[in-house]
């Protein structure tokens, strides 16, 4: 039985930190990240999936996302979305560009470009795809494959209000630091489900609650940085 929709999942309390030291600041470099996701090293991912009890009793659907890396001039950030309110999984979550696979797509890579033009108006010949993440298995039946791309601006964005409330970046330093990375868990009548979360502040206030399937593959990203 699939654990319970978490409906406010930041009021959950943390039960740990993510393990490690910040990834350094020379291995977030566009060149750097090209050399890495080229020749990756040894090391082991996170996709035992802490979101998940027990192993899915079905086949989940292909899908992918985008991890946006945007090359700004004080440093490379992470564009990321805030989904509406009103969509069938994931409403209001924070998340990468992404979504199932169509028939027409040639590669899960031409998946995650697609959906990124058509989430958020990204021209898929502003994007360097330069490498995958480890595939991540979600609770609602996806087999999500996070294809990382480079961003060069300047590139203009236009949200499908139907999919976007927001677009918005995050530093790349701030997510690759495991000071940020949470364990918060959620209890219910036969289990517990853990999860990964990592809320950035808002200048003007407030936060962006980073979590769940986003969290997870950052996290996977974090441990390929630094192996």
């Amino acid at each position: 039985m699939a654990p319970p929709l978490i409906l406010h999942p930041e009021a959950l309390p943390i039960v740990s930190t993510g393990e490690g030291e910040p990834v350094p600041a020379e291995r977030l470099t566009p060149d750097a990240l090209r050399d890495r996701l080229a020749s990756p090293p040894v090391w082991t991912p996170e996709t035992g999936n802490i979101e998940l009890i027990s192993p899915p009793l079905f086949t989940p659907r292909a899908a992918a996302v985008l991890v946006p890396i945007v090359m700004r001039p004080h440093g490379t950030t992470v564009l990321l979305t805030r989904r509406t309110q009103h969509l069938s999984t994931h409403a209001g979550q924070v998340s990468f560009p992404g979504g199932s696979r169509e028939p027409d797509d040639p590669s899960l890579i031409a998946t995650a470009l697609r959906e990124s033009r058509e989430e958020i108006g990204l021209d898929s010949r502003a994007v360097e795809v330069i490498g995958r993440l480890p595939d991540y298995v979600t609770g609602t039946g996806f087999r999500v494959a996070p294809v990382v791309g480079l961003v060069k601006p300047p590139f203009d964005l236009v949200a499908d209000v139907g999919e976007v409330d927001e677009i918005f970046e995050v530093p790349l330093a701030f997510l690759m630091d495991p000071a940020h990375h949470q364990i918060r868990v959620f209890h219910y009548q036969v289990g517990e489900r853990r999860f990964y979360a990592m809320p950035y502040p808002k200048p003007a206030g407030g936060e962006y609650f980073i979590w769940g399937a986003t969290a997870g593959m950052l996290r996977n990203f974090y441990q390929l940085l630094r192996a």
